[in-house]
């Protein structure tokens, strides 16, 4: 797919033909695409605690001895989420993430080349309610990340608490995923060579609150975090905006004051992330209510990126100043691509 606005600097590429990015059709190829949606619901919202039932039964059952042996991995491989993690490029490839990817579709689109002998910091925006555009383009390589960047290994960091699970956690750990610590990003930008790439979701549980469809709130104005990061490891930064990722699902969204909006604040502050309530249409029915996600295209924009030097430990000013760099860079990064994807020109990020 190409997109070529007025005056354009530079073009885009998609790593796929636009017969694939377009989706398979068919009866056949829509239920595989529901399937593997609903793989990756089940696994992101029922792993985790089915893990923890599971642990508990192998707990009180005959095969204890099996959680003791588990337990001394556990231990032993307890650091590996801030150590680059543990990748399965098996995985990675898994045809069901081509099923996934069709079922929306979700497109990667990039405007520039990417220097593999350097390291990159990806910011990825808007986090949407469950960040479907960043797993698929950056977990998987089912949309071309391979092609399109060559000798490029992209890394999805995610919050340090999901890596305290047992069982999930070489789940993620096998899906690419590392721990989003100050420790973790160091280690990746400075202990696996060049070609780094760490994708983090800026605006994190905070913007998952203001995922509204039609809307484009960024919590972003106060998030300076991984702008030092960048520049105490001297990696470039790139804006990326995924267009649509706010309406492939919708947020019951409760009154500011309410109690059940107090609750849903409370429960960020303890836990770290927002509890979204949230809907999409039916498993078979685009007309019904249910949880599965709409069938809207993702395009995901990769930006330029901004160069930025090693300084080790810099300044607030200095941070100020890329952190600027860095916005000024999505506002029009966003703008020059947003009426290519079905926005209209009066359409503007909104800032928090």
């Amino acid at each position: 797919m190409m997109c070529k606005p007025s005056k354009p600097r530079y073009h885009m590429e998609t790593a796929l033909p636009a017969e694939v990015t377009e989706g398979a059709s068919g009866t056949y190829a829509e239920f595989l695409q529901i399937l593997s949606v609903l793989q990756w619901l089940m696994s992101v919202l029922l792993m985790a605690p089915a893990c923890l039932l599971l642990v508990l039964w192998l707990l009180c059952s005959p095969l204890w001895p099996l959680l003791v042996l588990y337990t001394i991995w556990l231990i032993y491989d307890w650091n590996t989420p801030e150590r680059g993690g543990r990748k399965s490029m098996w995985m990675n490839q898994w045809s069901v993430w081509k099923h996934f990817r069709d079922y929306f579709p979700i497109t990667l689109h990039k405007t520039a080349d990417l220097d593999p002998n350097q390291n990159y910091i990806f910011g990825y925006h808007p986090h949407g309610i469950l960040s479907v555009g960043a797993f698929c383009n950056f977990g998987t390589d089912s949309t071309g990340f391979s092609r399109l960047f060559l000798k490029l290994k992209p890394c999805v960091t995610t919050l340090a608490g999901n890596f305290k699970m047992p069982i999930f956690r070489d789940y993620i750990l096998a899906a690419g995923m590392c721990s989003v610590t100050h420790s973790s990003i160091d280690y990746l930008l400075s202990h696996n060579g060049p070609g780094n790439v760490v994708v983090i979701v800026v605006g994190g549980a905070s913007e998952a609150l203001n995922c509204t469809k039609q809307q484009h709130v960024l919590t972003l104005k106060r998030r300076k975090g991984f702008v030092k990061k960048a520049l105490v490891n001297g990696s470039s930064l790139v804006p990326v905006y995924s267009f649509g990722e706010n309406e492939v699902l919708q947020q019951c969204n409760f009154e500011v004051g309410s109690w059940k909006k107090k609750l849903q604040e409370l429960f960020q502050q303890w836990m770290g992330f927002a509890p979204c309530i949230f809907f999409g249409q039916g498993v078979f029915s685009s007309t019904s209510r249910g949880i599965m996600p709409f069938r809207r295209a993702i395009n995901t924009v990769v930006g330029k990126p901004i160069s930025v030097p090693r300084i080790e430990n810099p300044s607030e000013q200095q941070v100020d100043a890329y952190h600027s760099l860095y916005v000024t860079a999505l506002q029009e990064l966003f703008n020059k691509y947003k009426q290519c994807f079905g926005l209209q020109q009066s359409d503007t990020l909104i800032l928090v």
